[in-house]
Formats: C-alpha cells, sequence, structure tokens
C-alpha cells in the first residue's frame, strides 16, 4: 500500500506502540469504514502542518478491532506499523490521501 493510502491527520504515531482512537468526524467515518471494507485495515497518521496540511513524515496503523456505536461513530483500536515519507498529497471525499515510501532503519 503505497499510492493513495488514507491520512489521518491527528496526533503522532510509532511502531509498535497502540494508537486507539475515538471517531466521530463523518470524513474519517468513511475513511475507517472503507479500510475496513477493502481488506486493507491500514491508513497513514500525520501529524498536522500549516503549510502543507499534514506532515512530510508518518507512520501506517494497523487496525486491529472497530467497536461501532448505533450513532454512527467507532472506538478504533489500532498499532503503529512502518514509517514513511509523503511523496505527494490528495484528498478523497474530505480526507487527505497520500502516495508513499516506507523508510528502511539501519540495521544495528
Amino acid at each position: 500500500l503505497t499510492k493513495n493510502v488514507p491520512m489521518f491527520v491527528c496526533t503522532m504515531a510509532y511502531p509498535t506502540v497502540p494508537c486507539p482512537l475515538h471517531v466521530f468526524e463523518p470524513r474519517y467515518r468513511l475513511m475507517i469504514r472503507r479500510c475496513m471494507e477493502t481488506g486493507t485495515k491500514q491508513f497513514g497518521m500525520c501529524i498536522s502542518d500549516s503549510q502543507n496540511g499534514f506532515a512530510d513524515y508518518g507512520c501506517m496503523l494497523q487496525i486491529r478491532n472497530v467497536h461501532f456505536l448505533p450513532d454512527g461513530r467507532s472506538v478504533v483500536d489500532t498499532i503503529g506499523g512502518k514509517r514513511f515519507r509523503v511523496l505527494r498529497r490528495g484528498m478523497k471525499d474530505g480526507y487527505c490521501t497520500a502516495d508513499i515510501e516506507y523508510l528502511e532503519d539501519v540495521k544495528v
């Protein structure tokens, strides 16, 4: 998954670290539903950036579980995966997307 990756612009995420989310905005509710329906069960997380919309670097989040509430909100249990660099920014149905490349850690 490197093209048109859905981006959740919110907070900082790190590899292997759990990141529980309370999703209530309609655009992100749609994004999470699509991630589950397509089977990718992952999306990118970046912090906000006033000039570009979101940061140049972020972390993929793997969805472990989603609890959908009756009013449309959801509680999403995610864990950090690979780190990435943003190559190109886009937009789809109100939420941000990006073309990315994964970062490789230097082996010790």
